[in-house]
């Protein structure tokens, strides 16, 4: 048991970036010489200096976000590509759940293509004659077998070629997020697999985006980053990991995008008797955020200072809107009955939202301070964007606190 399944050493995988110019300009042109020229060859490294080794009996899951490099990972492995540096090995009969039925002739008939597919897997025609029927009966086919697979559904499509591969009995098993494939109660059937395959002590590499997969089924997260290994371990700790930093980089993406759009959106006006000078969202420990989970507590700190003294009372006040510029909550201090009482030059307000339970999207902030009839010191509408982030797909504006109860 101890033995390695999949050994990797020092892979490296680049692929050759080759822009196709069309020196054509009119219609003729393109039908009679077609020349493109070939940009001159630059590399993308998909894989850097990959070390790895998976011990048999294992279940492993690679994790990471878009073009991390975890597919072409698993391709390596499959054999379907070649590394540039490196070796690659594997101990043991492997199967790959891919590129579901990519080997499958569209004008043969499912039957036949069970046969090609098996063979091209490392079944003997006789194996194939065996498993034949169990193959069918999985992919619930039984009844269209004989047709052409060009007239198959994508889901029958794909139940037949997840048959074919996880029958052919491996001792590797490499599986791209294909566990989807079909209906819901394929679905179900093809996750039992994967808990027999364990049962079994095979070797298991999963590539997925599904963070509770790799919780029930890995006993080890592989999480790659631009192509290299950023760290691996107990599953629970990387996906913690891997979510910080996907939550760093959506917060970076959040503010990038909308600066533009709020610059746009911004307006700001009033005679600055008392003026905001910063705005700022905070978590309840005080560090500046703009995307918030569902629930999280959310404080807008806003810092005035006072050019000249107002003579009548004063009030701050926000507003949150949607995207769709619907106010979604606003209020002051003077609604709240709160006095305000300036005796400094400079200081900050809070307010501060225990529960934010706005649904998940966009949202736009305006702050004000004005005085108790409505007159205008500073008022910045737009001034800042944050969203929430939600696992609860409900709809509205706000997620009321409630609880469902049942009387039978």
């Amino acid at each position: 048991m101890n033995e390695a399944a999949i050994e990797l050493s020092h892979v490296t995988k680049r692929f050759k970036r080759t822009v196709l110019k069309s020196n054509y300009v009119t219609l003729k042109d393109f039908f009679l010489r077609r020349r493109r020229v070939p940009e001159k060859g630059r590399f993308i490294e998909v894989l850097n200096d990959i070390t790895l080794t998976i011990p048999r009996g294992k279940t492993v899951g690679i994790i990471g976000r878009n073009g991390s490099g975890k597919s072409t990972l698993l391709k390596l492995i499959a054999g379907i590509y070649r590394p540039d540096s490196g070796h690659i090995r594997v101990n043991g009969k492997l199967s790959s759940l891919i590129e579901l039925g990519a080997g499958f002739h569209p004008e043969f008939t499912g039957r036949e293509n069970v046969f090609i597919n098996g063979i091209l897997l490392g079944l003997t025609k006789q194996e194939i004659r065996e498993r034949f029927d169990q193959i069918v009966r999985f992919a619930e086919l039984e009844d269209f077998i004989d047709m052409p697979v060009r007239t198959y559904s994508s889901g029958m499509y794909m139940r037949l070629g997840f048959s074919v591969a996880v029958h052919v009995d491996p001792e590797i098993l490499l599986i791209d997020e294909v566990l989807a494939v079909g209906d819901e109660s394929f679905g179900h059937k093809c996750k039992e697999v994967i808990n027999q395959f364990k049962a079994a002590t095979k070797t298991i590499v999963m590539v997925t985006h599904d963070m509770s997969a790799v919780e029930k089924w890995c006993d080890e997260a592989i999480w790659l980053h631009n192509g290299a290994i950023a760290d691996r371990g107990e599953p629970r700790r990387i996906i913690d990991r891997y979510r910080e930093k996907v939550k760093e980089d959506e917060e970076r993406a959040f503010e990038e995008g909308h600066r533009l759009e709020a610059n746009l959106l911004k307006q700001r006006w009033g005679d600055r008797q008392i003026e905001i000078t910063d705005v700022r969202l905070l978590t309840s420990g005080g560090e500046e955020r703009s995307i918030y989970n569902l629930g999280e507590t959310t404080v807008i700190e806003i810092s005035y200072r006072v050019n000249r003294m107002p003579s009548q009372s004063v009030v701050f006040g926000i507003g949150i809107f949607s995207a769709d510029n619907i106010c979604c909550y606003g209020t002051n201090t003077d609604i709240e009955e709160i006095p305000i009482q300036l005796v400094k030059k400079e200081g900050t307000v809070r307010f501060v939202i225990h529960e934010n339970n706005l649904i998940e999207g966009t949202y736009y902030l305006d702050v004000a301070v004005h005085a108790e009839d409505g007159y205008p010191f500073d008022y910045l509408k737009h001034h800042t964007a944050f969203a929430v982030r939600s696992r609860i797909k409900d709809v509205g504006i706000c997620r009321l606190p409630h609880e469902w109860e049942l009387d039978t």
